[in-house]
């Protein structure tokens, strides 16, 4: 059984995928879904978890999940996909395929959207949650945005990029420097033309799911090399904290 991993995004939670999640583990894969660090609680706790802590969180669930599994399948969505990166570049060996949804490479800031967007239910209260966040946790968001440019060259897992091209929280060149910059051999861009920046919950849907499928599939862990070569959990944690 193939194992995947989904990350939502900053101010969001594991509604923003559920769909894509409920989909996979109808197919017959190992989903797993959870709160990134100082979401889904008090806004104390979103002040006090920065990206530090979210990258961490999301990190502990990938170990988890590589206790049984040779290798996992990183879906992310906008922050989320940011994370995955992050996590695809540490841990290249064990990443089997990645999936990035709605990433914010170049994001527009609150000024631009509260100008731009139109919003249906999802996004509303996307944006509601981020104007009410602490300031402390928005600077974390730009911070975690400007330091994955220095991981994208390191993320060297078959990658699939989605945008929406009615997204406007994302400057659409986000996918197009992310399939020129990440280190990945295989690189597939999906534009979805009825789309927001809430991809999961879009008219294409469907296609998304599509797409989503026939990547993990196309890169799952009946190609991969021996598994014996690859590191253990134990090993990567030696890895991390020589890199503390």
């Amino acid at each position: 059984m193939e194992a995947c991993l989904l990350i939502h995004g900053f101010t969001g939670g594991v509604h923003e995928m559920e769909p894509l999640a409920d989909f996979l583990e109808n197919k017959g894969f190992d989903v797993s879904t959870f709160m990134l660090s100082g979401h889904g609680g008090s806004r104390k706790e979103m002040q006090d978890a920065g990206n530090r802590e979210w990258i961490a969180s999301a990190e502990e669930e990938l170990k988890t999940l590589l206790v049984k599994h040779v290798r996992v399948h990183l879906i992310g969505f906008s922050t989320g996909a940011l994370i995955a990166t992050r996590l695809a570049a540490f841990y290249k060996e064990r990443i089997a395929s990645m999936t990035l949804l709605s990433t914010p490479v170049f994001p527009l800031h609150p000024p631009a959207i509260a100008r731009t967007l139109m919003q249906p239910r999802m996004v509303g209260r996307y944006i509601r949650n981020f104007f009410a966040v602490p300031a402390r946790a928005t600077r974390e968001f730009y911070r975690i945005v400007d330091e994955s440019l220095e991981w994208y060259e390191e993320a060297k897992s078959p990658a699939l990029i989605v945008q929406g091209a009615k997204d406007h929280l994302v400057k659409p060149r986000s996918s197009s420097y992310l399939n020129e910059h990440l280190g990945s051999a295989f690189k597939k861009v999906l534009l979805l033309p009825q789309s927001g920046h809430m991809v999961c919950h879009s008219p294409n849907q469907l296609e998304l799911f599509d797409a989503v499928l026939e990547h993990v599939r196309d890169h799952s862990n009946k190609t991969t090399s021996d598994s014996a070569s690859l590191p253990t959990v134990e090993d990567m944690r030696e890895r991390q904290s020589e890199h503390v």
